[in-house]
This record gives structure tokens, sequence and C-alpha cells, in this order.
């Protein structure tokens, strides 16, 4: 074809006038030919146009590859892009200046919706990381012995630390409670000095307050620690909890750097939370900001306390972990604290703290030999889950853990990372609490086709659309499967419209709208959906034991047409009273028979209408006239008492009813209900009871 095209080329350049309009139109054809070829030869390649037959949904296209391999569908033309994974930084882990303990660094994950991928998350600790650690105090008059033994407390913990880590750095604050009632003493005098003893050197009353940054200087830590005096308070509790959220929220002014962090919280006393302020009119929440002024919380009587969650929450954002070195008596209470704060631990006081430096140790140890892996607030619709080499039959949770983690021990985490629809690419971090180190995770979905399709008007297409994916993708003021549709003076959604019913789903989900009109689907036995707006089939009607229609009908649009002597919504039941009949008798002609069962009526029940529970004998009037002609029926009886039968009896073994007549003598009768509604057949005892006079 093409060196024929090139020889008419030619000859079009050479040949005569009259010739160069044939040759020309010579040309145009081969062309056109050529182009039907590629483009056919592009289809077999990427695609199959005509893959759905007369009246199939595109829909079909989209099925499991077995399913589409046993429609007919080539291998090579099935679009199944798979979960992809990319390490985008991945240094090996290393001890060390500038140490690396996690692997990898970032990674891009290109997932389909609703398809989980899992990779593998490497940690070692490294020898020499370095420590920051912060130690907040309760400067409450109770604490007392304990600030004497703190004030020494600098060189002996640095050095202690450097022996593990070789790098250490610590800092100092405190804490009492807000100043106002009922937690401080608000009298003029008693702020300024709140402890009772007039010759003990007393600082203000104070909430929190930021005394030294994070040092390497052991002295320096000495010094400012002695020139801290003790305070006081009224109420048990403590401020401990906005002391903690603020040695946490603010980084720069304490210095975190990026290290193992440990906030150590020394105190003898239980602590306030949220909603405490409102003993003190304190209604707004805690902000969870650095709100220091000269190294003091600014909002601390403005602010309520935080709640147990946002400090945990706080903590764990700023990879700190808190120790809680408390006296015996309080041991319980931060026990139950400690388990809803992840990565914390719990060191028993002695009298004066002076263990508090093998309590710390201890506790660091503790901390950090425990590795816990977790995620930060994750992106709407993707969930993560983890599973570790170092736990027998471990089922997946929101967290991974490894305990007794001993430096340079590598341990492995599975990650499973879903993502439950189409979202824009999105990043999360991933990483050990504690631990400043992060695995960044990008996320992308893999919704779109990926078919490779040629980016032109196509012939599958009328030439008035493209090809995506095997399906035509109509070019503007087109419609149809092939664009075979010009919308002309009317819009699409005009269109579109006269293929709703009532506003409802186009073509009822089960045909194609071409040009205004329905093109109705194959249904799942071969057959069409039928109706204006192919809302009907023969396929759908109810079952009854299994059968559609029960066997005993036909389905029309999704109704059961029943065979003569069959009724029901499914003809399940045959048009007879036999099973509603009592010794021949229909429901004791209380109620009809429907559907093999009987339907009462006045408050009749079942099985037969026998029985009416809420129904009362009528026992008054009609017996007098009936059996002693008195009454006021007496001159009407037989028209208004032809509902019951009397009988005169010499004896009754029992009776139903106990009514006075007109002389006030006790008439006594039994009542026995006969079919129908209201018919009695009444035994009246001969012999009425005469009256009772009281004298």
């Amino acid at each position: 074809l093409m060196a024929l095209l090139l020889i008419l080329v030619k000859m079009i350049f050479s040949g005569r006038e009259p010739v160069k309009h044939h040759l020309i139109g010579l040309y145009q054809q081969l062309f056109q030919v050529k182009k039907n070829l590629l483009y056919t030869m592009l289809s077999v390649l990427f695609k199959q146009q005509n893959f759905t037959k007369t009246g199939e949904q595109e829909a079909a296209r989209c099925d499991t590859p077995a399913v589409l391999k046993e429609k007919g569908c080539p291998p090579t033309d099935i679009i199944n892009p798979k979960n992809d994974f990319i390490k985008i930084s991945n240094k090996p882990l290393k001890a060390g200046e500038n140490p690396v303990q996690i692997q990898p660094q970032e990674i891009q994950l290109d997932l389909r919706p609703g398809m989980p991928y899992t990779f593998q998350l490497h940690f070692k600790r490294a020898q020499g990381y370095p420590v920051d650690l912060y130690y907040l105090m309760d400067l409450s008059y109770s604490m007392k012995d304990d600030l004497e033994n703190v004030k020494n407390l600098g060189n002996d913990l640095l050095k202690e630390l450097n022996k593990i880590t070789g790098s250490a750095r610590i800092g100092f604050g405190s804490f009492v409670d807000k100043t106002l009632l009922p937690y401080t003493d608000t009298n003029e005098a008693k702020l300024k000095r709140p402890c009772s003893d007039k010759n003990e050197p007393c600082q203000p009353a104070f909430g929190f307050q930021h005394v030294l940054p994070l040092t390497k200087d052991g002295d320096k830590f000495k010094s400012m620690v002695a020139e801290q005096h003790i305070s006081g308070n009224l109420d048990p509790p403590e401020g401990s909890l906005d002391a903690i959220m603020q040695a946490a929220v603010c980084v720069n002014e304490i210095g975190w750097g990026n290290s193992t962090r440990l906030l150590v919280l020394a105190t003898d006393d239980g602590f306030h939370m949220a909603g405490d302020g409102k003993l003190a009119a304190i209604l707004e929440p805690n902000r969870e900001t650095c709100q220091l002024v000269d190294r003091k919380y600014s909002k601390s009587t403005l602010w309520d306390y935080p709640s147990v969650g946002q400090v945990a929450r706080k903590l764990e954002e700023q990879n700190i972990q808190p120790i809680f070195a408390v006296t015996k008596k309080m041991e319980t209470v931060y026990t139950e604290l400690s388990k809803l704060i992840p990565k914390s631990a719990v060191g028993v006081l002695s009298e004066d703290s002076g263990n508090v430096v093998n309590l710390i140790v201890d506790a660091y140890n503790s901390l950090s030999s425990e590795v816990i892996m977790a995620h930060e607030a994750l992106p709407e619709f993707i969930s993560v889950k983890y599973t570790s080499d170092c736990k027998d039959g471990e089922k997946p949770s929101d967290r991974g853990k490894c305990d007794n983690v001993n430096i340079g021990t590598e341990v492995v985490f599975d990650v499973t990372v879903t993502v439950d629809r189409c979202i824009n690419s999105q990043s999360f971090l991933i990483g050990p609490l504690g631990f400043n180190e992060k695995l960044k995770v990008n996320v992308r979905t893999r919704c779109d086709c990926e078919c490779d399709d040629i980016n032109q008007p196509h012939p599958h297409c009328k030439e008035k659309g493209k090809v995506v994916c095997g399906s035509c993708r109509c070019d503007p003021g087109f419609l149809g499967q092939h664009c075979e549709c010009q919308v002309g003076q009317k819009d699409v959604a005009s269109l579109k419209a006269q293929c709703q019913k009532d506003n409802g789903t186009e073509c009822e989900g089960k045909g194609d709208c071409v040009c205004g009109r329905c093109q109705c689907h194959l249904t799942e036995g071969g057959n069409n959906f039928y109706g204006e707006f192919c809302e009907c089939d023969d396929e759908h009607c109810e079952k009854y034991a299994n059968k559609q229609c029960a066997g005993h009908g036909k389905c029309k649009c999704g109704r059961c047409e029943c065979n003569e002597g069959y009724e029901g919504a499914a003809c399940q039941c045959a048009k007879s009273d036999e099973d509603c009949k009592i010794d021949g008798i229909v429901c004791h002609e209380r109620g009809k028979c429907v559907c093999n069962q009987c339907e009462c009526q006045r408050g009749y029940k079942g099985p037969s209408c026998k029985v009416c529970p809420t129904c009362q004998r009528p026992c008054q009037d009609c017996v007098e006239c009936l059996a002693f002609g008195t009454g006021p029926f007496e001159k009407s009886c037989v028209e208004n008492c032809k509902h019951l039968q009397h009988v005169i009896v010499e004896k009754l073994i029992k009776h139903d009813c106990r009514v006075k007549d007109k002389e006030g003598c006790w008439m006594l009768f039994t009542m026995t209900e006969q079919l129908g509604f209201d018919k009695y057949i009444v035994n009246v005892l001969k012999d009425r009871g005469k009256p009772r006079h009281i004298i």
C-alpha cells in the first residue's frame, strides 16, 4: 500500500489535469484503507472493540481475568493493572554519626482500590542515639524534700545517660496548679506566699514554668534548679496535664532535638483533667498550642485542663515518651494513666526522690527496648495494618509491637496498605513511637484506563469519537455505543432525560440511551430487558420453594401471572377452602380463607377463628324476656333477641352469667357460642334467686 501510494503521488504531480482528479480520488480511497488497516492492527494489540454482543451492556467488559478469558478475550487484551511499589529513598541501616534506624525512608505506592499491598519495614536500634530528657517537677509544698535531691541530680543523670547513649541533654520545668479557687488560695498575700512556714523560702503560686532548656551542662542544671523554691496550692490534684501539654507543644522553647525524647514527671499526687476547669468557671477547652510568656504558661487561668486523649496524642505526635516518677500511693493511678499513653512507663519514687536516677535509667531501658510501629492520622479511605516477625501468631492490627529489642537487633514489620476508593495523591508517615525517624508513604490510585489508545477519531466510533479501552468516548454533540447519534438541536441532558423514568436511573440501569431512546441490554439468562425504559424482564419474579412463581404461573415484567386455580404473589396458593375447614365449616364462619389460611374478623384468632380473647358475652337484656316473658324487651322479644336460643333447665353445674331481673331477682344461665357472630344457645336456671333485703 505504501509503495502504491508513492507511485500515485508521482503520477498526480506529473499527469495531465483531467487525469489528476481521478488519481487524487484513488489516492484518498487507498489512504483510508491504509488508515483502517492500521487501526485494526492497533485493536488487536490493545483491546477488542466488538467484544460485547448486541444488546449486551458495556459493563460486561469488566470482570475477573478468568471470566473474560472464558468469554473469548485474549490475555493480551485484558487490562488488569497490578499494585506497584517503588522505593524512593532506601538508605541502609547504620549506627554512628547520622544513624539510620528505619529502612526504607520514602516509598511510592500505586494501588488498585480494594486491593491490599504489603511491604516490609526494617528497624534497628542504633548505638549512641542521642537522648533529650526534660525533668518536670511538682513544686507543691509536699515535694519539699524531693526538691533538695533534684538540685543535685543533673551531673549524675547525665553521667548515667551518657553511659548508654554517648550523647544526652537535660532540661527542667516545674508546675503546681491554676491560681484560681478552688485549686489555689486567691488571697493576695497567699498568692505571693502560699507556703504555711513563714521561714521557708517560697515562690508565688503558678501553673507551669519552663526553667531550663535542654542542655549538656550538668552544672548549669544544678545552678538553675538551685534557684527554685517550693510553692503551694489547696486541693491534692495538681496541674500535671497542663504542664505536660506545654512541655510537648513548646518544641523550640524546650529545645527538643532529633533524638529520643523523654519527659519525666515527678509528683506525689493525682492530676486534674478536662472538665475540672468548670469548678473555676473556665469553659474554654485547651487548644493544644504553646503559650509561654516569660517562660510561664500564660493561659493557665483561661483554658481548661487538657484531656488524657489530647495529651496522649500530642506526646505521640512529638515522639515524646513520658516517665511517671511517682510516690507509692500514686502508683496505681499513674499505672492506669500509662495504659492510655503508648510508650510510657511508671516508676516509684522513694520518700525523698533519692532513687530517681536509677528509676529513670530503668524506665529508659524498658521504653527503648519496646518498639511500637504506628502511623500518623491517615488520609480518608486509606487503612494500614501491621504484623511483625517477633510475635508468633500475631494478628494484623493498627500497631505492630516488638518487646526486648536490644541495640543492634533488627526487626521487620509487614505493613499492609489498602485504599478503599479512587483518591487524589496522598501521603502519610509511619514510624516507631518515640523515634523521630519516619517512613514517608506516598499513595496514588490506579483508576484511569491504561489501554495505550490512539488519541484521535476512530472508524469504530464513526470518526466521531475516540476508542478508550474498547469503548467509544464520543465527541461533544454525539451519542451512542458507536457515536452514531447526533444530538442536533437538543442538548445531551435533554436526550438522556427522555430515557429516565420519573427522573430515575437512565434506562433503569438496564440499557443504553441512544438518541433519546433506550436500547435494552441482555438479561442474565440471555433474553432482553424490555419496556420503554427497559424496566421489564421475565426472569425476576417472586419465588416459592425455590421456584419462580412456585411453578404455577409465568413471570411477566417482574410479576407472576398465575395459572387457573392458583393465587398469591408467587402463585404459591391453591384456590381452595379445604385447609381452612373444621367439620366442613370454613373458619367457623368468622373469617375468609385466603391462601389456605383463615383471615379472621372482629377480634377472633386463628388458626380457625374459634376464639375471641377480647370479646365479652352478651349477658344482659334478652334472657329475661326469652325465659320469663318480662324485662325491657318483653313486648319486642322476637325482633330483638332472635340471635339467641334458650332452654329452661332444672339444674346448672356452673353458670357464665348472673343478672338481676326487673324485680331484683338473680337469673343464672350459661351461654354457648354458635358458628358465626353473636349466636348463642342459653341454658337458663328455672328458679330465680330472691333478693336479699338489708334490715
